[in-house]
Order: C-alpha cells, then structure tokens, then sequence
C-alpha cells in the first residue's frame, strides 16, 4: 500500500474534524438557550438529538461497512454531515436545528465505526496502538480548541471587529445568531473531505473478530447475559457523565456564578477536554504500574469529589473543578470498554457493537438533567451525575475479567 502515511493522515484530520464539530456544542448551550428562548429541557434536546444517532446507527454502520466497503461509507457519512450542517445553517430554529443535529450524529457514528480499522489496515497492527493513542490525542487538541474558536467567534462578533475568516463566517450568519456561521463552516469542510473521499485509494479492511458484526441471533444472546447489560450501562453512564458535564457547565457557571459563557465557561469546557486528553497519557502510564480495576476505582473517587467541588464550591473552585473532572473521567470508557471485552470470551465484534450503542447514554442523561433542571434547578438536577459515577465505582468491584492488563510487576514474574 503507497499511499499508507496519506491515509493514516487522512484519519488523524477525520478525528480532527469530529471532535470539532461534535464538541462545540457545549459552550454554544447557553447562547442558543438565549437566543431561542429555550428551557432546560428544550436545551437537552440538542445534545440528545445528535447522540441519539450514535444509539441507533452504530449497529447497522458496522454491518454496512463489511457489505459496502470503507469508501462508500465514509462518503454516505460526509454527506450525512454535509446535509445536516448545510440545514442549520440555511435554516436555523429550533426544530430543524435538532433534525440537524440528529443527521450530523448519523454521519459521525459512522465515522467512528469506519476510522477505527481503517487505521489498523493502514498503519499497520503493529502500529494500531501507537495511532491509536495519537488519534485520541488529536480528538483532544480539537476538543481544546472548538471551545476557544467559539469564543472568538463571539468577542468578534459582539466588539464589530471581525476580520478575515472571522467576518466572513459572521456576514454568513442571520443577523444576531453569529454561532450559524460556523455550520457554513463545516459544510465546506465536509464537502472538501468527501471530494478527499472520493479522490483517495482507500484500501478494503480485513476485520478483525473482534471488529465483525454478529447476527441477530448473537446479539440476542449477549443480551440475556447479565454481565453484558451491566457493561452496556457502564458505557451509558459514563457518556452520559462526560455528556452531562460538557453540555451543562457553561450553563451552570452563567446560572450560579454569573460567569460568561463566551469567555469563562468556553474556556472551561476547553480545559475540561484539554484535561481529558492530559488524562489519557497519565492514564496509559498507571495501566502499566496498576491492574485496571484499581485505576478506575481511583478515578472514578477522584471524579466524585471534583463534581462534587464543582457543583457546590465557589466560583473560582467550580471554574477549575468542572475541568479538572475531565482528568478524572479520562481513562473511564476504555477501561470499562476492555474490562467488558476481556470478561466475555466470545463474540467481540457484537459485544463491541452494543457497547458503542451505549453511547446513547449521551443523549439521555443531559435531556433527563435539562428536564429536571426546569423543576429542581440545574445544581439538583446535576447531582443525577453522583449516580452514574457510583455505577462505574462499582464496575471496578464486581467486573471478573479472563484476562487482566499487563504492567511492568506481572511482566517480571512472567520472567523469572
């Protein structure tokens, strides 16, 4: 294969663009609840809507990408992209905009499903780790730096002293939604990788059995064993955690402590999915010193406080504490996600398939915590968090896995 490096480039900007997009939805919440009037519950529909998708769609991707090819899928998923940003933009209330939103999420589910082995046929397995991680740490730069182009966006279009891409992007907006430009944005964007698409020689993937899709029947089997579900919800509730916080902290911050949301709480949801990406490597070095459980046990105790700090501490201790919870949650879903495929001893692929459609978690919860809001306030509703983190504690007490991670203690009993 020539093109290797192309490729694996190519996959490193895919993850690029999907952290962007789907992470900038945080910090607009508290601007699109200002300028469509919307409740909490109104609002929560917004993030539910796009990972909604995630649940129904990731299944069926997968089965999809074994009949019809890398190629094709990547490009049915830009155009899913491409029609949905080009909606928002050209048509931005609240109805279409959760339409939209549904059809971005459909287009970065399958991405998702595609990119994974993709990079593993062309990078190579012996170098699918190593991309791997380095795909995460790029997912985290765009999750870092969404946030601050949203920011500037804003200040610029508030102070009139926009220039370049920053005027342009606004003068394609209405007037007063100056965020809607962004969507144009986007739609270019996709529009240029889908032409990538179909220029590139993309290479068919060999899956792996752990990457195959199952029957109907297999699925039916996982889900009448119990250690499935239980996994199945660990996934749930840690999205849902990581969903909640993102898609709630700005507002959070606006509503309790008077912080703006265009500056503070922007910033803040940066540094939570800068944090995130800081987590992922000290996370990587304590799985070679510690057994997984241990480390998410850890983590999972340290998150509690940091949420807790967040949610009832003052506001510069909230304004460090929400990010900082993103360290926390770091290692949470690929710890659960390995412990949950070490602990069943067959049928990966499907397992792995019900597990991504756990994603739906990030749909429910920050809808659930919206609704509530508008009952309780947002601080009450936000302690539903406290519950889907003392789930994936006790993931760490009760998960048997067949086989446990490898650090560098158990690599020297193997030697001696």
């Amino acid at each position: 294969m020539t093109n290797r490096p192309l490729i694996v480039l190519f996959i490193l900007c895919i993850w690029f663009v999907i952290s962007f997009v789907s992470n900038i939805l945080g910090p607009m919440m508290p601007i699109i609840i200002r300028d469509f009037h919307l409740s909490l519950s109104m609002a929560g529909f917004l993030p539910f809507s796009f990972f909604l998708a995630y649940g129904i769609v990731s299944i069926p991707a997968g089965i999809l990408v074994e009949k019809a090819g890398p190629k094709t899928m990547l490009s049915v998923a830009f155009l899913f992209n491409l029609a949905g940003a080009l909606a928002l933009g050209t048509l931005p209330v609240y109805g279409i905009v959760i339409v939209s939103l549904f059809i971005i999420g459909m287009g970065m589910a399958m991405l998702q499903v595609i990119i994974n082995p993709l990079m593993r046929t062309a990078g190579g397995e012996e170098h699918f780790a190593f991309y791997s991680v380095m795909g995460q740490l790029v997912f985290g730069l765009a999750s870092f730096i969404s946030p601050q182009a949203f920011s500037a966006l804003m200040q610029a279009a508030d102070t009139g002293a926009a220039t370049g891409v920053m005027a342009t992007l606004i003068g394609l907006a209405p007037a007063g939604l100056p965020w809607v430009g962004f969507y144009f944005a986007f739609a270019c964007i996709f529009a240029i990788v889908l032409v990538l698409t179909r220029l590139m020689t993309i290479p068919p993937i060999e899956l792996t059995s752990d990457e195959r899709a199952g029957t109907l029947a297999v699925y039916k089997g996982l889900l009448g064993e119990r250690q499935v579900v239980l996994f199945f919800l660990g996934i749930i509730a840690y999205v849902g955690t990581e969903s909640s916080l993102a898609n709630w902290m700005s507002q959070f911050l606006e509503t309790y402590h008077g912080l703006s949301p265009t500056t503070d709480g922007a910033n803040a949801v940066g540094s939570f999915w800068g944090l995130m990406s800081v987590g992922c490597l000290t996370g990587l070095l304590l799985l070679k010193l510690i057994d997984s459980k241990l480390v998410l046990r850890l983590f999972a105790v340290l998150a509690i406080g940091s949420v807790a700090c967040a949610l009832f501490g003052d506001a510069d201790l909230s304004l460090y504490a929400f990010p900082a919870s993103g360290f926390f949650l770091s290692v949470m879903f690929s710890i659960i996600f390995s412990l949950a495929l070490n602990s069943v001893p067959h049928h990966h692929g499907a397992f792995s398939g019900i597990l991504c459609s756990g994603i739906l978690g990030g749909a429910v919860m920050p809808l659930l915590i919206g609704t509530l809001g508008d009952f309780v306030g947002l601080r009450a509703a936000m302690t539903l968090i406290f519950v889907l983190l003392g789930f994936i504690l006790s993931i760490s007490f009760w998960a048997n896995p067949l086989v446990r991670n490898r650090t560098f203690r158990t690599s020297q009993h193997e030697l001696v």
